[in-house]
């Protein structure tokens, strides 16, 4: 992924991203008041005297938003700055109706961190985290539900944000895609954020420049409010051509706020890029800088989870699996949680290949994610049981899963009822192998003359007789005594 280039006339051109994201802090209620934060509520009933900007409501810090962005950090092997400093960020938005935003400016909560990333093509990519502030976010302005006006729904007003700005330090639009979804990982590992970008809770503004290799940094456009892996991906490479284009024909790049239009697949202006004295950053005056103790952040740290790169490294070192197999399962926290409840009673590897491989698929196809799934993962792990102790042949129990993901039956009474028990009995397969013999006499003389590839033949027509249930490895043994 790092050979990512850009030819074009003058030669290659090297793409540069850098990405903010803005993920909302789980917790019951807003940054600096007790509303509710809970989705879907109807407009405007999630809404505190302090969030419509009454006269004299003062902010009170939610705690619990300071130790989710504190663990984030701790998460991301980041520096927790132990005092920062909340700064009023003064822009005018219809739906901000404070007139400016509580931020952090030069003294985020979070200072600098890694995040470290599994690529497609099997190499690791370290990616810095420049920062983590905490904000509150803006309400939400609706256009369309009057021709003629503009209504505000402020149930989002002052709920907290984690803004996460990472370094630029990403080559590839498939670098920036594996960035996202690595943190929001991380973020669902640690509990901080869900990241569920379908409800605007994790938002990425990804910022682009190209160069010729060795140079200096270009520069860069903003690609405002991303909501999805494809925009992310899609939205960096058009941009990205869309410079080289520029500045192959002589032009300059300005230096600008874009927004994507997923629809016909390009950025357009939407403003020019603002500088920090733009905004006119200044402390609050309403609230103290924030102080926390080592021994809080020590606290958070100790009780941290096991976040996905620790379980990768345990299941290729403890379980034996591949680095593939192990990063598919840990991509997701409830994959990952699925996959050790099956796992703890069965072989590693073969949950793994009986979860990627074979109930991946089969919820790929009917557009179902884990969470949903038909099979619970007791179910599963009986299935790989009864493959394990030789009731049923792994043939069979492909079979077994599909009526699982079905019915969401128990794969125990699917086996007795559907008649599917694998044939272990020597005796009833010795049968089977001399009815077919019998009735392919000139193929067995073909085959003791020397023709050995016949062998597979007899295997068929053995299975096929026995409906599938004869035991394979007991029909291979029997047979090539039979056949001598």
């Amino acid at each position: 992924m790092q050979n990512y280039k850009i030819k074009g006339n003058t030669g290659e051109w090297e793409i540069v991203v850098g990405c903010e994201v803005h993920a909302q802090i789980a917790s019951s209620s807003k940054l600096f008041s007790g509303a509710s934060v809970e989705f879907g509520a109807d407009p405007n009933t999630q809404v505190s005297l302090v969030d419509a900007a009454m006269p004299g409501m003062l902010p009170v810090l939610n705690e619990v938003c300071i130790e989710q962005a504190v663990r984030t950090g701790l998460g991301l092997n980041a520096k927790i700055n132990l005092r920062s400093v909340f700064d009023r960020k003064n822009y005018f938005y219809a739906d901000l109706p404070q007139g400016y935003q509580i931020s952090q400016f030069s003294d985020p909560v979070v200072g600098e961190g890694t995040i470290y990333l599994d690529m497609p093509d099997g190499t690791t990519k370290a990616v810095g985290i420049e920062r983590i502030h905490v904000e509150q976010d803006a309400g939400k302005s609706l256009h369309d539900q009057s021709p003629v006006s503009t209504f505000v729904d402020l149930n989002r007003a002052g709920v907290g944000l984690m803004e996460i700005v990472s370094k630029p330090d990403m080559r590839s639009p498939e670098e920036a895609g594996e960035f996202i979804r690595k943190l929001r990982s991380i973020l669902r590992y640690l509990g901080t954020s869900d990241g569920d970008m379908e409800k605007g809770n994790m938002r990425c503004d990804a910022n682009v420049s190209v160069r010729k290799a060795g140079e200096p940094l270009g520069t860069r456009c903003e690609i405002k409010n991303l909501n999805s892996m494809r925009n992310i991906i899609n939205a960096i490479i058009f941009e990205a051509n869309r410079q080289v284009e520029i500045l192959e024909s002589g032009g300059k790049i300005n230096q600008e706020t874009r927004l994507y239009d997923a629809n016909k697949n390009e950025t357009r202006t939407m403003r020019t890029k603002e500088d920090a004295h733009d905004y006119r950053y200044f402390p609050d005056p309403d609230l103290y800088p924030l102080v926390l103790e080592q021994k809080w952040v020590d606290e958070i740290k100790k009780n941290l989870p096991e976040l996905p790169d620790q379980k990768k490294e345990k299941y290729m070192s403890k379980l034996g699996l591949s680095a593939y197999d192990a990063s598919v399962i840990v991509a997701d926290k409830a994959t990952a949680e699925y996959y050790e409840q099956v796992a703890n009673d069965n072989d590693p590897k073969l949950a793994a290949n009986w979860l990627t491989a074979e109930l991946f698929g089969r919820l790929n196809k009917l557009g179902k994610s884990i969470e949903d799934s038909p099979v619970s993962a007791k179910n599963l792990s009986k299935l790989i049981g009864l493959i394990a102790d030789n009731t049923i042949s792994g043939k069979i129990a492909k079979d077994v899963l599909d009526i699982m993901v079905e019915t969401g039956g128990d794969p125990e009474k699917i086996v007795e009822e559907k008649g599917m028990r694998q044939v272990t009995d020597t005796g009833e397969i010795e049968k089977i192998i001399d009815e077919v013999m019998a009735a392919n006499a000139d193929k067995v003389a073909e085959y003791r003359s020397g023709k050995d590839k016949l062998f597979g033949f007899f295997v068929g027509q053995v299975m096929k007789l026995s409906g599938g249930k004869a035991n394979p490895a007991a029909v291979n043994e029997l047979l090539k005594k039979k056949l001598k």
